[in-house]
C-alpha cells in the first residue's frame, strides 16, 4: 500500500522516517513518499490519486490542512469540530478527514499544569488543534495571535477568525502592529501557563525565529510555564532557547509528531504501532542529518 504527505516545502519532513518505522514494526512492506505539493492545482491531483486508489491515505501539513478538510466527502467529528484535517483516508470511493493532531496535542498538554491561561502564536492549520487541545487540558483561557491579525482590518477578515471563535479562542492583534497591540500582548502574556509556537518560524529553511521569539516577555511569566514549539527541525529553536534561558519549561513538537503519526496509520489499517521505535527512528535521523 502508497501512503504519503502532501504540503509545501515537505523536503525537510520526518515523517518518511517514522512511518516506515511503523511499517516494520507491524511487519507490512508499505511504501510512505513526500508529496511536494505547491499549488492548489498539485494539491487536487494529489487527492485525486488518493479518490482513485493510487494512494491509498495522506498526511497533510502546511499550507493546505483547511484545503484537505473542503476536499473531503465525510470528515470525523473532530475534524468538522476543528474545520481543518491532517488526515485523508479512503473508504469505498469516498475521501473521510480526520485530525489527529488536536488527539496528539491533548496529551502533550495534559502535564502542562494548573493555568487559566495559553497564548497560541499563529492562527495556521495547526492552530485549531492546539486551541481545542488546550480547552481539552481544562484550560479556560486561550488567546491566539498571528501576524496577519491587523487591528486596521476587521476581526472578521482575520485568517482562520471563525473558525477559532467557535472554539472558544479569544482573537488579539500581533503585537508589532501598534504600541497599543504590543501593551495588551504583554499584559496577556503575563499569567499564562502554556504559549505555544504553531508558526513555521525557527524552522529549518524558513525564518530565524528570533523575532517571534523576542515578543514574549518570558521573565514575566508564571515560573512553571510551559513553552511548546510544533517545530521539530531543529529541536532546539529560538523559541525554545530564549524560554529555557528564562528558565521556563520547554517542550518540541517531535512527540506530538510521533503521535499524530500512530493514530494516522491507526485509521489507515486498523493498527496502531507502538510510540517509542518511531521516536527512536526520528531521533536517530535528525541526529545523522546533523552531522551530514
Amino acid at each position: 500500500m502508497k501512503f504519503a504527505l502532501l504540503g509545501h516545502p515537505v523536503a525537510h519532513s520526518l515523517s518518511p522516517v517514522i512511518h516506515r518505522a511503523a511499517y516494520r514494526e507491524l511487519g507490512a512492506a508499505h511504501e510512505y513518499d513526500l508529496l511536494d505539493t505547491p499549488s492548489e492545482a498539485e494539491l487536487a491531483r494529489a487527492v485525486a490519486a488518493l479518490r482513485q486508489g493510487e494512494l491509498q491515505g495522506v498526511n497533510v501539513t502546511i499550507p493546505w490542512k483547511r484545503e484537505a478538510f473542503a476536499a473531503a466527502d465525510r470528515r470525523s467529528a473532530l475534524a468538522e469540530r476543528l474545520g481543518v484535517a491532517n488526515v485523508l483516508a479512503r473508504d469505498g470511493d469516498q475521501i473521510v478527514a480526520h485530525n489527529t493532531d488536536a488527539l496528539a496535542l491533548e496529551v502533550e498538554f495534559k502535564d502542562v499544569g494548573t493555568t487559566e491561561r495559553a497564548l497560541v502564536l499563529g492562527s495556521g492549520g495547526a492552530a485549531p488543534a492546539v486551541v481545542a487541545a488546550a480547552a481539552a487540558a481544562g484550560i479556560a483561557e486561550i488567546y491566539v495571535s498571528a501576524r496577519r491579525f491587523d487591528p486596521q482590518q476587521p476581526q472578521s477578515t482575520w485568517p482562520g477568525a471563525t473558525e477559532l471563535s467557535r472554539l472558544g479562542a479569544k482573537l488579539l492583534p500581533w503585537p508589532e502592529t501598534s504600541a497599543a497591540a504590543r501593551s495588551e500582548f504583554e499584559e496577556l502574556c503575563r499569567p499564562a501557563g502554556l504559549v505555544v509556537q504553531c508558526t513555521s518560524a525557527g524552522m529549518q529553511g524558513k525564518d530565524s525565529g528570533e523575532p517571534l521569539a523576542a515578543l514574549v516577555p518570558w521573565a514575566e511569566l508564571p515560573v512553571d510555564a510551559l513553552a511548546y514549539d510544533l517545530v521539530y527541525a531543529p529541536l532546539e529553536t529560538p523559541f525554545l532557547r530564549v524560554a529555557r534561558a528564562a528558565g521556563r519549561r520547554t517542550a518540541h513538537g517531535l512527540n506530538m509528531l510521533v503521535g499524530q503519526a500512530a493514530l494516522a496509520i491507526e485509521i489507515w489499517l486498523g493498527q496502531r504501532p507502538p510510540s517509542a521505535p518511531l521516536l527512536a527512528a526520528a531521533l536517530e535521523e535528525l541526529e545523522r542529518r546533523r552531522r551530514a
